[in-house]
Formats: C-alpha cells, sequence, structure tokens
C-alpha cells in the first residue's frame, strides 16, 4: 500500500510538473538579443511623437495591454476596440499599434475600401472587420515588410514584429530562449500571455510595420 501511494504521489509531481510547463507556468530563463550578437531593430519612424522608435513601442504596447490580464472571450463592441476585461488575440495587435498610434480599425477599414477583392465577401463592419486573423494578415501583407517564416533564422526576428498563424496572430517578445527563438506575446485563453511557444504554432505569416 506504501509503495503504492508512493508511486502514485510521485506520478501526480511528474505530471504536475509537465503541465506546468507545458503552459510555462514555471519560469524559465530567457536569453535577449545581445546574448546571441543580434543588434536590435530600430525603425527610425515615430508616429505618434513619444520619443519611442515604433519597433519598440509596438512591442512595448503590447505588454502593457496584456498586463492588464484581459479574459479571453469573443464579443462584438460597436466602437471596434474592447473597452471592458475580455478580448482575444487581435486585440493584443490592436492595443500595441494604438499604444504607437496606429488606428488599426481605420487602416484596415482604408485598405478593405482599397482592395475588396482581396478581403472576400465577410467584411463591411468596421467595428469587427480589424479584429479578423485573416484580414489583418491580409492588411500586413499590403502595408508590411514581408519576413521569413523560418523560427530557426533567429537573427530575421525581432520584438515588436507581428507573427501569424492559422486563427491566431501575435506580437514577437524580444525575449528568446536558449536556441534564440523568440517569445511570442499573445491571447489564446492560456495563463500565460508572454510564453515560449513560437514553435507550437503553423505560421502563415511574419510582418515589420511600418
Amino acid at each position: 500500500m506504501k509503495h503504492f501511494f508512493f508511486c502514485f504521489c510521485l506520478f501526480c509531481l511528474i505530471f504536475g510538473y509537465l503541465i506546468l510547463s507545458y503552459f510555462h507556468i514555471i519560469p524559465k530563463k530567457s536569453y535577449t538579443n545581445a546574448y546571441f550578437g543580434i543588434s536590435d531593430y530600430v525603425s527610425g519612424v515615430d508616429y505618434d511623437g513619444d520619443g519611442i522608435d515604433d519597433q519598440l513601442d509596438i512591442l512595448l504596447g503590447a505588454r502593457d495591454y496584456v498586463q492588464t490580464k484581459p479574459k479571453y472571450k469573443s464579443k462584438y463592441y460597436s466602437g471596434g476596440y474592447p473597452n471592458d476585461s475580455y478580448g482575444v488575440c487581435t486585440d493584443v495587435v490592436a492595443f500595441a499599434f494604438l499604444a504607437s498610434g496606429y488606428h488599426l480599425k481605420e487602416m484596415v477599414s482604408l485598405d478593405i475600401r482599397e482592395h475588396p477583392e482581396d478581403y472576400g465577401e465577410d467584411v463591411g463592419d468596421s467595428n469587427i472587420d480589424f479584429r479578423r486573423v485573416r484580414n489583418l494578415n491580409v492588411f500586413f501583407s499590403h502595408h508590411a515588410k514581408i519576413l521569413t517564416n523560418d523560427i530557426s533564422a533567429i537573427s530575421e526576428w525581432q520584438g515588436g514584429d507581428i507573427v501569424v498563424f492559422p486563427n491566431h496572430i501575435a506580437i514577437v517578445s524580444d525575449k528568446r530562449n536558449k536556441k534564440g527563438i523568440t517569445y511570442i506575446i499573445h491571447h489564446g485563453g492560456q495563463p500565460v500571455y508572454e510564453e515560449d511557444s513560437l514553435g507550437r504554432y503553423e505560421i502563415i505569416g511574419h510582418y515589420r510595420f511600418p
């Protein structure tokens, strides 16, 4: 009986550790660009004139948004941007850009009007169009620099980049794992918003704006 109880406890400890590790609840060491001899990218643009380069501004905006710990829920808002404690993955991008002076709601709406053939038929409501992954992928393919999807090309990934997956989107973090692969800042209902999970998803788009 004692042997069974010991084995059961050991199993629970190992299983619990694996679960906590998978969801990145257990902190682990992260690395910076400098550790890998990679220079921080500077866009040379400060759109909102706050003294912070847009690349860094977008990164900090994403981080500030997830620090509010929004709960995951897809809702419609008459003003477009969520005004409560809820949000989805696209809101990380929208608020990151808003913190940098860019209003994705208006920008995506304008691009849809100028290039309707690229967006399909399920558009026309500016309050929701910019909160759909597919639309953001089209928008960034029009207006941002298109970069590699190869995560092993670590020097091509910088904090503040945008990365798109099937039905999901994130802002690239300036933190890296021991292989140099960047973390992402995202919201899919997971307990940790900034995590080492870039390699878990199929990547369909990697962009740098502007």
